[in-house]
């Protein structure tokens, strides 16, 4: 699917909406995506790969069936086993201190774990740590103010976490995986954009969301606007040289 593009977008959307009930082929097909961008600015074919956070290991498949050398790297093994055997190889390892030397990796890659970190800029330089200088380092994550920003709870995480909380658990009648402040935080786009640029060992390649359809790098520039409409932002950058 070309990207970005209103295609794309629907086929992603309309997918995001069978996750429940076909998990194999909405993260299938968000691997191929995630690969893909990659691609665009990195071969992608003999690379090492550090999947950072990659849960059960789609996006680590991904990699390693376009040829790279691809390692998984996830905290919890409830994720890297929740549908079914994680990938060869899987080290149950903390984003905050990967079992990696530095500039072991030709790309760092990580989806949706940002959001999930209590300290981004600590997650964010042990990524920049473990690539190699003139590497790629992919970063996606769902901004707090995005209408996907309280996960499950969505969109009622406007109306505040503990009522959207009440509300999960009067629907489902149980509670909702995440909670703000142990397993969620509230990461917003302005901040990150902010810290990535004040940082001297990166270089921004890309900043644009993952998912918008057209002029995905304009809304990042747009402050307020972007907190809401980015949805989900896509950061690829380039650790500098040294």
């Amino acid at each position: 699917m070309r990207d970005p593009s209103v295609r794309r977008s629907v086929t992603l959307f309309r997918a995001f909406l069978r996750e429940q009930q076909d998990p194999e082929h909405v993260y299938g097909l968000l691997a191929r995506d995630a690969v893909a961008q990659v691609a665009r600015y990195a071969p992608v074919s003999g690379a090492t790969v550090a999947d950072v956070g990659g849960g059960s290991g789609h996006f680590t498949r991904e990699f390693r069936r376009r040829g790279a050398r691809c390692f998984l790297f996830e905290p919890d093994p409830r994720e890297l086993h929740a549908h079914g055997p994680g990938p060869d190889g899987a080290v149950i390892a903390d984003g905050y201190l990967l079992p990696l030397a530095d500039g072991a990796a030709d790309v760092c890659f990580s989806s949706n774990v940002l959001e999930h970190v209590a300290d981004p800029p600590t997650f964010l330089s042990e990524m920049v740590r473990v690539t190699r200088p003139g590497g790629l380092i992919y970063v996606a994550f769902t901004n707090w103010y995005s209408p996907w920003g309280g996960h499950e709870t969505a969109p009622w995480h406007y109306l505040g976490h503990e009522r959207a909380r009440a509300r999960y658990r009067r629907r489902h009648g149980r509670e909702a995986k995440h909670t703000v402040g142990e397993n969620l935080f509230a990461v917003h786009v302005g901040a990150t954009l902010r810290h990535v640029r004040a940082r001297d060992d990166v270089e921004i390649v890309s900043a644009r969301s993952r998912y918008w359809p057209f002029l995905a790098g304009a809304v990042t520039r747009v402050p307020g606007l972007r907190e809401f409409a980015t949805w989900n932002l896509l950061l690829i950058l380039r650790r500098c040289p040294r």
